[in-house]
């Protein structure tokens, strides 16, 4: 299955408006924002667990990287409330479950080989720096090597935010809206821009907060595992 697979395209999803299409495991549906591949998929993807939903133990050859958006996920490393971010690197393993059910943004087959690092933040727990460089804009760095970096961003009512994208971005909508490239970005809206492309936003009237990946979109290389 090819879907948004040309990574040269600037793509938008309102993932609210996509319909729910059931995985292998009962309780389990997923809404698709991109995939290469079948079940086993380079995939970018909204995933919903049912209350006491489950899905059965696995690998993650290619890496797994996700935010809890609603309820609270868990395995047995742990329960993740909404608004943690986690990266289970290749080779990690898990049995994902939900109790009460949650809702996550996840991606998979998107990392290096050879990255072995584990992030756990709870975004609840950390604050919002003001960016310096840009009036009304506050960061949180989730993560960032060599490859990529990943940060949550809030951006006050109104504030236009003009960002260069040589490597590519990708953007989704937590909380608020905003305006970009005639779009309009509602909570649960993602946003692919290309490489050597540039973001002009502006805030909606009760601002944003969002989930940025930045400098990534140079490594994509289909075809997919």
């Amino acid at each position: 299955m090819d879907l948004h697979a040309d990574f040269s395209q600037r793509v938008v999803v309102h993932s609210n408006k996509v319909e729910w299409h059931p995985s292998p495991m009962p309780g389990v549906d997923r809404r698709m924002l991109d995939r290469i591949g079948g079940e086993v998929a380079r995939a970018t993807t909204i995933v919903r667990y049912a209350p006491n939903s489950r899905f059965s133990e696995h690998t993650h050859t290619g890496g797994e990287e996700f935010i809890v958006l609603d309820g609270v996920f868990s395995d047995e490393h742990g329960d993740f409330p909404a608004g943690s971010y986690v990266r289970n690197p290749p080779t990690s393993a898990h049995s994902p479950h939900s109790d009460a059910g949650c809702t996550i943004f996840v991606k998979l087959w998107q990392f290096q080989p050879d990255d072995r690092t584990h992030v756990v933040v709870d975004m609840n727990k950390m604050e919002f720096i003001p960016d310096a460089t840009r009036a009304g804009v506050g960061v949180m760095t989730l993560f960032h090597d060599n490859q990529e970096t990943v940060r949550a961003e809030k951006w006050a009512a109104g504030t236009a935010v003009s960002m260069d994208l040589p490597d590519g971005g990708e953007f989704l909508v937590l909380e608020g809206s905003m305006t970009e490239g005639g779009d309009q970005l509602q909570q649960g809206s993602w946003l692919r821009l290309p490489c050597a492309s540039t973001l002009n936003a502006t805030a909606g009237p009760k601002g944003v907060r969002l989930w940025a990946k930045l400098r990534h979109i140079q490594h994509a290389k289909p075809p997919a595992p």
